[in-house]
């Protein structure tokens, strides 16, 4: 195992201890030689995964007294962020977010993308919409995120704007997650296969009002199904 890696295993080592509330917010983190103990590595490694998570954010270090844990909303790392919020108690509260957060998101790329996606764009985003009936016919539930997942990847990509894909990028791991857990349900497959639909057909005609309503619509949908299918539970 490169140094690297090794640095970045220690590092997500003592994040899941803190999401896992191992180490509580402004709570005094083990020291460096205890830090070793417990991970079995070097005090060079442990100092280094430090300074990634201080980098981050997650942690402080007070001169004098000692490393200290701080409270998510100070992070400045959203892929630790969503870690933290998509997992344990506040998972259901993150799940909303999270679709609000796509909201505001994904709107604006589709707008944006009526006016610059191209034909070949278009062609895939039918050969994934056919993608996700044939998976919902057969219940293969990993062939069916998968191509609920690149449909809106391409639309991401056809909006042209770097910082949008850039944003999303770390969302992934989540994203798949999620869609996982949602589209188990037949209801929600059918649901999002129309919505998905109904966003080609406006991305076709070019329609940048048309493609944002539709957009939306999917979202509040896919809001709707979450409290009605899984929230509910």
């Amino acid at each position: 195992m490169s140094r690297k890696s090794l640095v970045t295993q220690v590092a997500d080592d003592v994040l899941d201890r803190i999401i896992g509330g191992e180490l509580a917010v402004d709570e005094l983190i083990p020291g460096e030689l205890e830090l070793c103990a417990a991970l079995d590595v070097s005090r060079m490694t442990v100092r280094e995964a430090i300074k990634i998570l201080a980098a981050q954010n997650i942690i402080r270090v007070e001169r004098g007294r000692g490393t200290y844990v701080n409270p998510v909303g100070m992070w400045s790392s959203l892929e630790a962020v969503l870690r933290a919020t998509t997992e344990g108690v506040g998972a259901a509260a993150a799940a909303v977010q999270l679709i609000e957060l796509r909201r505001m998101l994904e709107t604006g790329a589709c707008e944006l993308a009526a006016g610059r996606i191209s034909d070949a764009q278009l062609a895939r985003l039918d050969e994934l919409v056919a993608e996700m009936k044939g998976a919902h016919q057969e219940s293969d539930l990993d062939r069916f995120v998968e191509a609920d997942l690149e449909f809106h990847d391409q639309i991401l990509q056809a909006s042209g704007n770097v910082f949008v894909a850039a944003l999303f990028e770390p969302l992934g791991r989540v994203l798949a997650s999620r869609r996982r857990e949602t589209s188990a349900f037949p209801q929600i497959q059918a649901h999002a296969i129309a919505e998905h639909e109904k966003i080609r057909t406006a991305l076709g005609q070019r329609d940048s009002a048309r493609a944002r309503e539709a957009m939306d619509d999917h979202m509040r949908q896919t809001l709707e199904d979450l409290n009605t299918y899984v929230l509910q539970q």
